[in-house]
Order: C-alpha cells, then structure tokens, then sequence
C-alpha cells in the first residue's frame, strides 16, 4: 500500500515529522504490524490512530495516547539521535480480516515551542491491502439436464465459479492435463450478440465435425454422384450446421454410400475444436469477489464422452493452484428399483432409478413411458428420476416401463415390467406348474388374461 507523511514547522523553528512504513499486500489470517515513525525536536501532546473508511467520510479512532493524562512511554521505543527524539508508535491487527481492508492515518501533535497552549498537528497514511485467497472452485454443466441428440451437433458448456477471492483470480481451464487454447468470447453464444458467432480476427470458426450418412439416408443415386463429381453440391445434402459451429469456408460434404452402425453415426472430427471462453466477476458483499469463466465448443459425444475437463485457478494469496475436476460421462447400466417388490391391487408402486454402472455428468435427463400405451394418469411420458403409479389397478399386470435416461453425451434405455398380485392370484389353480419368465422378470401363475406388451411380442417371447 502507498505512504505518505508530512512535515510541520513550529513557529520557533521546531519541527515535526510523521510517516507510516510501507506494507506490502496481507493475507486473511495474518498478523500485522502497522508502524507510525515520528521525529520531533519538540515535546509530545497526543497520537491518534484513525481507521478511514466509506471512502473518506468516516475516520474512525482504533488508538489514541495522550500525554496529558499518561506518563506511560513504554509502548513507544524513544531514543535520542544529535538532538532530535525519535519515536515510533505501533498498531498491531492479530489476525487480520478482509474487513481490515483500507486507509490508516496516524495523527500526531506536539507543543509548539513558542506558545504552550497551541498543538501542531501532522500526519501520515497508509493503505493496507488485504488479500483473500479463493474458498470454493467448483465446475458445473450450464443447461442441464440436456438430452442427447445422434443427428445434429450440439454447443455444450462448462461453468467454473470461484468464490471468496480477494483479488479477483485468474481462472483457465485444462482438458485431460493439458491447457485448453482457448479463443476470448465477448458475451455467451445464444445471446445474440454479434461476437457470439465468430472470433475476435473476424473469420468464422471451423466446422468442427462433418457426420457420414447414416442408416435413416438412401444411398446416392448415380446422377448425383455424377453432379457430385463435376463440383456441384448433390440435391438434398444437409446444409452444415451454422453459428458457433460454422464453416471457415465453403466445404462441398462428401457422403460416401456406406452404411453406417446403428448405434452411432460416425461423427467426422475434420480439426480440433475451438473453444470459446467468456470471463465475468462480481464482486460480493464482503468485500470478495465471484469469478465465473464459461468454456463453450461443439461436443464430440465419441472423443469427449471420458474427457477429464479441469478448472484451475492461480492467485497471490494461494502458494499453488487450486482445482476443480469433472470426467464427461454418457449414462450407462441404469440401476432400476420398484416398491413394494410383490405389489398388490390397489398398492401405491414407485419405480426409481437408484444409480449407474458409472459416475455420470453432465446430470442426465429422465423420460418414462409405459410401451404401447399410456401412464396411468393419461400422459404419454413423464419426466424426474421416479415413477409413482397410484392405486394400481389389476389391468395394470404386466405392463412394461421404459425409462430413458440421457445426457449430451449418450443416451440409454432400460425396461421393467410391473407384476400386480391380485386376490385371483394368490392361491394358483392346480397344474399350471411354476411361473413363467419374462425378461428375468417373474410374471405371476395364472394371469393368463393379462395384456401383452408389443416389446415382449417382439423380443419373441412367447
């Protein structure tokens, strides 16, 4: 922090001089020292430490020694130098806060040698800065739970918030280990605003992927393989996409006439992918401030789901980075339970999905429907991690669940099907030997009448 002192004249040739020594920046938790030197040829009156705060109006006393009604100098080391008294007088803050954070003033006056009755006054200042180190970093997924899409690339997001910092820190982002190169955005893509689609230098970013022809496209006709070979662009191709994932210049796309697995269409990576990444801070109450970086490029579900992604923050008062970590990773073997295991007409069933095979992020997207009919309460689907059946019905026997469960990066299905024990089926007729099985899952003895769902007729089951 900065120092400044004064000198003052008495009017018999006395003087008075007063300083503070220089501080550098302290951190939270620290014990400080501030130290008010003074030299006078004079005789002492009275100091007074002043803590300035609302920007100046407010001084506020922390110290005050006055020599009228004090002999008292053993808080001050006074020593004679030719024939000037040298004196130091100190203030120490135990542990200092962020509310410590400012100006300090230290007055002092003495008896004018010419007149006794008048104090000559002077002063000196100081501003001590505190600094805080960051208490939280934290990274989450903006606009979750998203769904996942196969046929059209889609932006993603990452949030990293840093709270309780004292300078705002610096921020930056690492994908598995390695530094993210990362192009500045002036305002979020989707705002609107014109530097959301393009970069600083003013030339569109790459297309980050191309996509191959999957199985739902027919192969070319043989005339537009012909136009295709002359330059021109085959009818019907698909236009690439636009915005943050836009062309840097015209590509003619090549659809080869193969076919491509159902499970995936094949997402061409044509170079590595830009992102983009905005910074914005707001300061707090106390006196710290919360910094936000966002981190936006088209995902990749094929190279990005298991990418580690990292927020790191360096900042004077941290002696190494602090971090923050996410894996992105696609659902997987979703862990599906019903309540009561053994329900009975009338019962209350809750179907819930308890967890994966694996750690998913972003947050995954839930979606029920009950195949080849609707939910119980007329809906055709239904959204949120449970399923409640309200006083099932006998008709409801061996209906089949589905529960979808998906995040930008891949998506899941698993099914269920609900076994209602009725008073019909309590007690089996005789001769109909055990229970038959359906996908593993048990279907009472005896349900002959039961309606059939079109999966279990089309996974063959007889």
């Amino acid at each position: 922090g900065g120092q400044a002192g004064s000198l003052r004249r008495c009017s018999a040739g006395g003087y008075l001089t007063v300083s503070i020594e220089p501080l550098p920046p302290v951190v939270v938790g620290d014990a400080v020292t501030l130290k008010c030197n003074f030299k006078t040829d004079g005789r002492m009156r009275e100091i007074v430490w002043y803590r300035v705060t609302d920007g100046g109006t407010i001084k506020q006393k922390i110290f005050t020694f006055d020599a009228m009604f004090s002999t008292n100098y053993s808080h001050m080391e006074n020593y004679r130098k030719r024939e000037d008294l040298v004196y130091q007088s100190t203030v120490r803050l135990p542990e200092v806060r962020i509310s410590d954070n400012g100006p300090y003033e230290c007055h002092v006056g003495i008896y004018d040698r010419a007149t006794r009755e008048k104090v000559v006054l002077a002063s000196g200042n100081i501003v001590l800065n505190v600094m805080a180190p960051p208490t939280s970093i934290s990274v989450v997924a903006a606009d979750t739970p998203a769904p996942f899409s196969r046929y059209q690339a889609q932006n993603f997001t990452l949030v990293c918030v840093v709270a309780g910092g004292k300078p705002a820190p610096l921020v930056y982002f690492k994908r598995d280990g390695e530094p993210i190169e990362v192009t500045p955005l002036p305002e979020p893509p989707g705002s609107g605003g014109s530097g959301s689609s393009s970069s600083p230098e003013g030339r569109a970013p790459r297309n980050l992927l191309h996509r191959d022809l999957d199985d739902t496209k027919v192969p070319k006709p043989l005339w537009a393989a012909e136009a295709e070979a002359r330059g021109g662009r085959p009818a019907g191709t698909a236009e690439p996409p636009r915005g943050l994932a836009a062309e840097r210049g015209p590509v003619t796309e090549a659809i080869p006439e193969t076919v491509v697995s159902r499970e995936f269409p094949r997402w061409v990576h044509v170079a590595e992918p830009i992102y983009y990444v905005r910074h914005a801070q707001a300061p707090v109450s106390d006196g710290t401030v919360e910094a936000r970086a966002t981190l936006t490029w088209t995902l990749n579900p094929q190279i990005d789901n298991e990418a580690l992604f990292s927020c790191e923050v360096k900042h004077p008062a941290l002696s190494m980075p602090m971090q923050a970590e996410v894996t992105l990773v696609a659902p997987k073997g979703p862990k599906i339970t019903m309540t009561p295991t053994r329900a009975r007409v009338g019962d209350t069933v809750r179907i819930l999905v308890q967890g994966f095979q694996n750690e998913v992020f972003p947050e995954p997207l839930f979606t029920w429907t009950r195949v080849g009919s609707r939910l119980l309460d007329g809906s055709a689907e239904h959204d949120g991690k449970e399923l409640v059946l309200e006083r099932v019905p006998a008709e409801l026997n061996g209906s089949m669940y589905r529960c979808t469960a998906q995040n930008p990066l891949g998506s899941t299905d698993t099914h269920t099907r609900l076994i209602v024990f009725g008073t019909a089926l309590a007690s089996p007729p005789p001769g109909t030997g055990r229970a038959r099985r359906h996908g593993g899952t048990q279907v009472a003895p005896g349900d002959r009448d039961a309606p059939r769902s079109n999966l279990a007729s089309q996974l063959g089951h007889p």
